[in-house]
């Protein structure tokens, strides 16, 4: 369980979060959505230790973070930042392999490599596992940064906005495969979302934020409709529910 107590957090002087509490149970998949500035990214910083607590705590399985050594932390959970810079010659493999960087220490084992050629496969990265990343769709690339950070086999996976840039196409084979893999295998996935269909199709909880506070938590069904989008973005449009899960009409 990630467990988030009375967290806050200020950029000079502005609060970005403020005195947000959150459980997150093992397994599912989280959507934080909200508009710009609503301190998402931030909160999934704060949590994949990208950047310093100022006030209260969170703990990773009973792992408290600023009190546990860091490798011991990076095998309970990984994080795919927004910007991530790599070089472009890389290969699929070699930055799929840069996942297991926590286990190997720079000398990866028969079982490493084992576990690349894994998830390179779960990830349907066979074709292309040895193509640059400079030659790759951008949706061939976002899948190879996911398949990085799901070779670390943490419980617990982190993806800030992993859908920036990607066509429906794209990005609907990228959430189908993270929704997959947390049926089959159980693993916890929270993921920054902008675009609300996405969380409502996919995520089995949705956390909405705005200005720094939780204002709407529970599933897509309970949460979703006209009055979180009033309340939290400003628009009027309208909700229908469609198989099952709730559609924003544009």
């Amino acid at each position: 369980m990630i467990e988030i107590e009375n967290l806050s957090y200020q950029i000079a002087g502005h609060p970005i979060l403020s005195d947000v509490s959150l459980r997150l149970e093992k397994g599912g998949l989280v959507a934080l959505v909200g508009p710009n500035g609503a301190g998402k990214s931030t909160l999934l910083s704060l949590v994949a230790r990208l950047v310093p607590l100022q006030s209260g705590s969170i703990s990773i399985d009973g792992l408290q973070i600023g009190k546990t050594a860091d490798d011991v932390l990076a095998r309970q959970l990984a994080i795919l930042p927004q910007d991530l810079s790599v070089a472009s010659r890389l290969t699929v493999r070699d930055l799929v392999g840069f996942g297991r960087y926590p286990y190997h220490k720079g000398r990866p084992r028969a079982e490493d490599r084992d576990r690349v050629d894994a998830v390179i496969g779960q990830f349907e990265l066979t074709a292309i596992a040895d193509r640059q990343l400079e030659n790759l769709s951008g949706g061939q690339r976002q899948r190879a940064f996911v398949a990085m950070a799901f070779a670390q086999d943490t419980e617990y996976l982190l993806l800030d906005e992993p859908l920036n840039n990607l066509d429906i196409s794209a990005s609907r084979a990228l959430m189908t495969l993270l929704r997959d893999l947390v049926t089959a295998q159980g693993r916890t996935v929270v993921i920054v979302v902008h675009d609300i269909n996405y969380a409502a199709a996919y995520a089995d909880r949705i956390i909405a934020l705005k200005q720094g506070v939780v204002v709407a938590d529970g599933t897509p069904r309970e949460i979703v409709n006209s009055a979180l989008l009033r309340e939290v973005f400003q628009t009027g449009a309208e909700v229908a529910v469609v198989g099952g899960r709730p559609v924003v009409l544009v």
